[in-house]
């Protein structure tokens, strides 16, 4: 089975090795077939702390 690949841009790194991700998509409205853009947060390891905010990074879904 393969993992998801998310791409977003970091909008917080004040947590010890954590990260929080804000990942975009674009959905089509049903109605008005408009393009809307929808957001999620998420957060990931960050062991190193290397990563600030605005950065573009990768992440990729794993078993909890």
């Amino acid at each position: 089975m393969s993992k998801r690949i998310l791409q977003g841009v970091v909008v917080s790194d004040a947590g010890d090795k954590t990260i929080v991700v804000r990942v975009e998509r674009r959905v089509k409205h049903t109605l008005y077939k408009k393009f809307i853009r929808r957001s999620k947060r998420y957060h990931a390891h960050d062991p190193e702390n290397v990563h600030s905010v605005g950065d573009i990074v990768r992440i990729r879904e794993c078993r909890p």
